[in-house]
């Protein structure tokens, strides 16, 4: 939209579009000429212009931060790795990662994402969505098969209840503990009034290595970073402190960066040479207070009916990652 002011005619204005270079009137209003140009008669003319939604998230391309080769044999190495991945003691068989964020960050979505890309296919296993509260509703542990008739991979992907702001509402902090210590079991309706009060002889007896949390994977939402309000980074900072205390390594599951930034939207391989997404990698770090290095940004599958190359490499680097934290942690706490 360009409006064009003639200061000669006092107080109206011809406000008109530009098409392939071409100027289309549009229509007349009238303006307060004291407030857009001082009432000096003496202007030539008065242009002002509307500054598009791509302007205004311009982003400036830099030397990628991180390195990342984007091509098949990366692809098929990563899964190849996850595929063979072991942990190191022979009481746990699969290492269970737990995600927790806030409702719609895309912790449903991630297992999906991942389940997605070992079966091949689109699926759908978790339900996800854009409801205004919570659709997860119950404690949730996935495993995933490498392929439709393949074994069980060797994680479980835990998934809860989303955070929300209003008190009485999304996972109750105290849910955290026992879930951390493998003393709620899968499909756990939560209750938001009331957290879960673990079997009292259950809870008298110390969990198996296997049943509790190896590690910790924190959702974030990339578009609403800087729009968190204080009361969910209050519940994630007292979740931080709790799973601090129990040494459970933590990262950042940075999702939707391609709705974050144009450049990545166009071309996904964009992602670590944009100045904007290495600036929302270094404000949520700074904000829950892990180390940039531990903050991971991801597309999940959302619309798509094929999987993608470059999307299967993010997702499955980030993947490793959360292996290789959980090692740390079987490491720390049952070393060889």
């Amino acid at each position: 939209m360009v409006v064009m002011v003639d200061p000669a005619l006092g107080s109206s204005c011809i406000f008109a579009t530009m098409t392939n270079h071409q100027c289309i009137i549009k229509g007349e209003m009238h303006i307060n000429p004291a407030t857009l140009y001082g009432n000096n008669t003496n202007l030539i003319e008065c242009e002002v212009f509307k500054v598009e939604q791509n302007q205004v998230n311009a982003v400036i391309k830099i030397k990628p931060w991180r390195n990342v080769q984007w091509t098949a044999k990366q692809r098929d190495e990563l899964m190849k790795m996850i595929r063979n991945y072991k942990p190191l003691t022979t009481s746990v068989s699969q290492v269970k990662i737990l995600m927790i964020g806030p409702v719609r960050a895309g912790k449903s979505s991630f297992f999906n994402s991942i389940n997605s890309i070992f079966m091949g296919r689109m699926t759908s296993k978790a339900m996800s969505g854009s409801a205004g509260t919570s659709l997860t509703t119950q404690f949730r542990t996935y495993p995933i098969k490498d392929g439709r008739e393949g074994k069980p991979l060797p994680f479980v992907l835990c998934d809860t209840m989303g955070l929300e702001e209003q008190s009485g509402a999304g996972l109750d902090i105290e849910d955290i503990s026992s879930i951390l210590q493998g003393q709620i079991p899968d499909r756990y309706k939560f209750n938001p009034v009331t957290p879960c009060q673990p079997d009292e002889q259950k809870s008298t007896r110390p969990a198996s290595l296997q049943d509790k949390i190896h590690s910790v994977v924190y959702v974030i939402d990339a578009t609403k970073i800087s729009l968190m309000s204080e009361k969910p980074e209050e519940k994630l900072s007292a979740i931080r402190k709790k799973i601090n205390s129990l040494a459970i390594p933590q990262v950042v599951l940075m999702t939707k960066v391609d709705e974050a930034c144009p450049d990545v939207q166009e071309n996904l391989q964009s992602v670590y040479a944009s100045s904007y997404i290495k600036t929302k990698v270094q404000e949520v770090s700074s904000r829950l207070g892990v180390p940039v290095s531990c903050v991971l940004p991801v597309k999940n599958y959302s619309q798509e009916l094929e999987l993608e190359l470059n999307c299967d490499v993010l997702l499955l680097t980030a993947l490793q990652q959360m292996l290789n934290f959980a090692e740390d942690y079987l490491d720390d706490v049952a070393p060889m």
